[in-house]
Order: structure tokens, then sequence, then C-alpha cells
């Protein structure tokens, strides 16, 4: 690899870890948060689990970012998939706000169907481009439509 494309690499992965940061804001589940304090259905995982879970998914992210950038932003197809890209990951933000900032269940489920369809479009432009990022994607789009029936079943239940 070329330093440019270090330099492409820390770059994607610095910005899929930001959007992950930048939800992170709205998510407070310690004792005696609305979270805390909600009804959840049997399979929800415990809380420490999210946050590896999600780091390991923006690194994915990341490194899928970066297999299209490099393509060059010259390409069409290239600025496509990654205007996609941007596209869900501020769907991915917005979620974390609707959920846990503003305690709207039902809301946060309306918008992680917006969320679960930007991913396959992203995956679909990706594919196009380079095929390794779009598989890439393969473990976040799984693990949103996890969080989407987890996500209902609160909402069902609260």
């Amino acid at each position: 690899m070329k330093k440019k494309d270090y330099l492409l690499l820390i770059l994607s992965v610095a910005i899929s870890l930001a959007a992950g940061f930048i939800g992170s804001l709205f998510t407070i589940t310690g004792p005696g948060t609305w979270y805390d304090l909600i009804n959840k259905p049997a399979f929800n995982p415990p809380n420490w689990i999210f946050a590896p879970v999600w780091t390991v998914l923006y690194i994915l992210m990341g490194l899928s970012l970066f297999l299209v950038w490099r393509q060059g932003w010259q390409k069409l197809e290239v600025r496509k998939s990654v205007k996609m890209f941007i596209l869900q990951l501020g769907f991915n933000v917005i979620w974390s706000y609707f959920f846990f900032g503003l305690n709207e269940p039902h809301l946060a489920f309306l918008e992680i169907i917006a969320l679960w369809l930007a991913i396959a479009a992203t995956m679909i432009a990706f594919y196009r481009v380079d095929k390794r990022a779009s598989w890439l994607l393969l473990p976040y789009l799984a693990w949103v439509s996890f969080a989407a029936f987890l996500n209902y079943s609160i909402w069902q239940l609260n």
C-alpha cells in the first residue's frame, strides 16, 4: 500500500468510529436510566456486549469504505457509493438519538427500517465497485436486523 492509502484507511476508519462516538453521546444505559427501567425481551443482550460489537462493526465499515474510496474519487460509482455510505452512517447516528436520546422506541423502529434499507443500498453500491467492501458490511446488516427486532420488541413491551 502507498502512503496515501494508509492515510485514506485511517480516515475511513476514523469517519466510521466518529459516527459511533456521536451516537454513543445519546446512549446512556446505566442503573436508573430510562433504558435500565424499561421492559426488555428475554433475548436482550447484556449491556456490556454492545460496545465491543459496535466497535468491531464500525471498524469493518471503515475498512469497507476504504476499499471503495481508494478506487478513486474521480469515478462516478465511487462518489455515489461513498455518499450512500455517509447517508446510512447518518441514519445510524439518528437511530441512537431517537431511541436513547428521545426515549422513543416506536420512532426509532421506523428509523431503523430506513437504516436497514440504506445499509442494503450501500452494500449494492459497494458491490459494483469492490465486492469485498460489500461483504464487509454483511455483519453490520445482520446486527442491525437483530437490533430492529430487539427495537420492535422493546416498543411492544413498553
